[in-house]
């Protein structure tokens, strides 16, 4: 089923229809703008008939309520009567200000609104202005990419390959948990089984999986052959589990049981599997996955996974870096994804490199409290045309606020050390579905 939003513009005919009926137009086609497929009434909703006409055959994911004039509070409340599903509340701005009418008086019937969700005891997101503005515009694509994630996430199937390490625990996940909080079926399978299915494949089964990670990694056959081989069978077992259970998005172990039990790490392979449209943590981070999962969903790229591990004052920069698996659509040009070794195993491959630079970042991460709660972590900031930082992958990020004051803050403020690095300014749209989902998002 498809993602439905749904644009109810409410009032009265009682106040200035003609001004009412221009910024209706162009409310309509500002919205067709972001979402093609929203669905619009043909005219203005002025009575309650009207609107319980309107929204009667209707399925929403996302009621976009809009006081056109004022309305009382009995137009909204037959709007969360029929859907439970997320709110945008739009207020349109008084058009004209010239000592005599009123012409709609949207404000007044946005209160009302408000007070009746809040008795509701219903979450809502709003925004303030005309059609024609940007910032409208903006937001309100914000609020319709974050109700499309909340709905893609109760389709989600995220895997759990194996336990996360001693120590790791922070990514460890319940389903239920997942379920009940983002909507998320989690799926578990043990690295053995896993690791099992990789040495069973011949040769000619793992040809077409060889020949598409020379493709994407640069000195691939330098690496030990044996090696090279035994990832190409690691990279059909995963790929032949996430289609035949439908996985969207992975957690993987990866350190200690593919150096000891193995002989070759996971890393380069999730790598691809990020490039492939399957999010994919290491260290068995469900909620990293998941965050990656978001990340990678609003802005249509692959996202950067890692943990922070240098600051530069001067510079404002926070590094990121894990061992070597890095989406390959990430690294810098002038490098490409380069094959190398694991920094303390010095087995291959791993995936090396810096990442691109990008103007806008946004570093993300579903966290949980003390309690067992969740929380969000959100900064804007934007990744820097830097080289490789340390063995492995790295990007380095120059955050909007002070970065000092960020690591310090997210340090005693008890948050996990994994991080997901959006390449996108999808900032807005996490407090959205945060608020959508009751999630406190801490914005750094």
């Amino acid at each position: 089923m498809g993602f439905k939003s749904v644009y109810i513009p409410i009032g009265v005919g009682t106040f200035h229809l003609e001004s009412a009926q221009a910024l209706f137009d162009k409310s309509v086609e500002m919205l067709r703008g972001i979402d093609e497929n929203v669905t619009c009434p043909s005219e203005m909703l002025l009575s309650i008939d009207k609107l319980q006409n309107y929204i009667a055959p209707l399925e929403a994911d996302l009621a976009i309520v809009q006081n056109l004039t004022f309305a009382n509070a009995a137009y909204i409340s037959e709007v969360l009567h029929k859907f439970d599903c997320p709110v945008l509340l739009w207020t349109l701005r008084e058009p004209v200000i010239d000592g005599t009418r009123l012409r709609l008086n949207s404000l007044t019937g946005a209160f009302s609104a408000g007070n009746t969700m809040r008795e509701f005891g219903r979450k809502f997101e709003y925004v303030f202005g005309s059609p024609g503005e940007e910032s409208v515009r903006s937001s309100v694509s914000s609020v319709i990419a974050a109700a499309k994630v909340m709905k893609a996430m109760k389709s989600l199937r995220l895997a759990q390959v194996g336990h996360t390490p001693q120590g790791f625990g922070f990514g460890r996940a319940l389903d239920a948990d997942m379920l009940k909080i983002f909507g998320v079926r989690l799926e578990s399978i043990e690295a053995r089984e896993l690791i099992d299915k990789a040495k069973a494949f011949t040769d000619d089964e793992i040809g077409a999986y060889l020949d598409d990670a020379s493709g994407r990694i640069n000195g691939l056959d330098q690496t030990d052959s044996k090696n090279v081989s035994d990832f190409a069978r690691l990279y059909k077992a995963y790929s032949d589990y996430v289609k035949e259970n439908n996985i969207g998005a992975l957690a993987s172990r990866c350190w200690p049981d593919f150096f000891t039990a193995f002989g070759t790490p996971v890393c380069s392979v999730l790598g691809i599997l990020n490039d492939l449209g399957i999010p994919s943590a290491c260290e068995a981070d469900a909620y990293g996955a998941l965050s990656m999962y978001i990340s990678s969903f609003l802005t249509g790229n692959s996202a950067f996974f890692g943990d922070p591990v240098s600051l530069d004052e001067g510079e404002n920069t926070i590094t990121f870096w894990h061992c070597g698996m890095a989406p390959c659509s990430l690294a810098r040009e002038d490098t490409g994804a380069c094959a190398g070794v694991h920094c303390n195993r010095k087995i291959g491959p791993t995936l090396e490199f810096g990442c691109r630079p990008e103007e806008k970042v946004t570093i993300f991460r579903i966290g949980r409290q003390a309690g067992g709660s969740f929380r969000i972590f959100a900064a804007k900031g934007r990744a820097l045309d830097k080289p490789k930082q340390f063995y492995g992958t790295s990007a380095v990020i120059q955050t909007e606020n002070d970065a000092r004051n960020i690591i310090e803050t997210a340090v005693k403020g008890g948050w996990e050390p994994h991080f997901a690095v959006a390449y996108g300014d999808i900032y807005d749209s996490i407090s959205a579905l945060g608020n959508m989902l009751g999630i406190p998002v801490e914005k750094f």
